[in-house]
């Protein structure tokens, strides 16, 4: 399976500057399938249209802007297709802060800790925009789980 993710910072750069056309692409304006059992009024929303949700806090230590961190995720459409796992696969290591993947992890890994779980509910404008990448259409918002494994 191609790594998503690896991929994440050429996108993020061919889709900067792109407005995604009004009211495409909002979390609150698409429906969730039953089986991601996604509550968006239960999660936290952040300015930029970001909605998170610890679902195991963890006790290690925090992950922040700039230093690394290594994470195991599971992404979904909202219709409950899964796109991208590494569960089946090496962890995934980046640097928050770094440009390196899509906005919705730069804004939503840090804070977490090392043994949590976090739902990211992703608008499209903090994922891949106007852009198709693999099963993912353009405007599509995000749904991942992403469990952080350690801040090396």
């Amino acid at each position: 399976m191609t790594r998503l993710l690896l991929a994440l910072p050429l996108v993020w750069l061919l889709g900067c500057g792109e407005e995604d056309s009004p009211g495409s692409g909002d979390p609150t304006q698409v429906t969730y399938a039953p089986a991601l059992g996604v509550d968006l009024a239960a999660m936290q929303r952040l300015d930029s249209g970001l909605y998170l949700q610890d679902k195991t806090e963890g006790t290690g230590a925090v992950a922040v802007s700039g230093r690394p961190v290594t994470v195991h995720y599971t992404g979904w459409l909202p219709n409950g297709s899964q796109f991208d796992s590494s569960r089946n696969r090496t962890p995934f290591s980046f640097t928050p802060g770094r440009g390196d993947v899509i906005a919705g992890w730069e804004q939503g890994i840090p804070g977490m800790k090392v043994g949590g779980v976090r739902r990211l509910v992703l608008p499209s404008s903090l994922g891949y925009g106007n852009r198709s990448v693999g099963a993912i259409p353009p405007q599509s918002v995000l749904v991942f789980d992403v469990e952080l494994i350690s801040i090396p």
